[in-house]
């Protein structure tokens, strides 16, 4: 067991064999029924959407409770491992899971029925309509302002010292700009079922 949760792949595959062996256990009579069946998929449906999400906006608030604000600490000769080594990992995984955090959603959505009502914010769903639309803007910040910006900063692609100091900025306002998102989105997301 000491091998396999030494790697990160390993224990991840690990983690979810475990969640559908209780899936299985808990629910399996379900799978048989037709109306069980697509509870079922709603449920997966959301527990993609949960996964990808907490892996998204935990990555935001790391990067903006933990990472940006030690930067100016970080002795220099230890700043490169960071910008090589760290940051492009935590990116990689970001933008993914912003992605998946949005496609997951928008199938949740569609299963259970109201996708329309949420994207033009009409009831039922308005309430979690306006946290899919902040959770549009934040995946949009990532995919086309935070991160080609952030490949300049990292080197990714070639910039100066200006032109990487504007980036950097910019990648920055975008970043604090779902950082305060994140709050009332996430709001939305859980008071949809509480109060509608």
């Amino acid at each position: 067991m000491g091998k396999i949760l030494e790697k990160m792949y390993a224990s991840l595959v690990l983690g979810i064999a475990l969640a559908f062996a209780l899936l299985y256990a808990l629910h399996g009579e379900l799978v048989s029924e037709e109306t069980s069946r697509h509870t079922l998929e709603i449920g997966f449906a959301v527990w993609l959407h949960v996964i990808s999400g907490v892996l998204w906006i935990g990555l935001l608030w790391y990067f903006n409770m933990v990472q940006v604000p030690l930067m100016p600490k970080i002795p220099a000769e230890l700043k490169p491992a960071v910008g090589k080594y760290i940051a492009p990992e935590a990116l990689f995984w970001f933008r993914w899971a912003a992605l998946a955090t949005v496609v997951t959603g928008l199938l949740v959505a569609l299963l259970r029925g109201f996708l329309e009502s949420a994207l033009t914010v009409q009831p039922p769903a308005q309430t979690i309509g306006i946290g899919m639309w902040m959770a549009l803007v934040m995946a949009f910040n990532v995919w086309f302002i935070i991160w080609p910006n952030q490949k300049k900063v990292l080197g990714m692609v070639p910039a100066d010292d200006a032109a990487k100091a504007k980036a950097g900025r910019a990648a920055l306002m975008a970043s604090r700009t779902n950082f305060v998102l994140s709050f009332p989105m996430l709001y939305c997301m859980v008071s949809q079922s509480l109060v509608g």
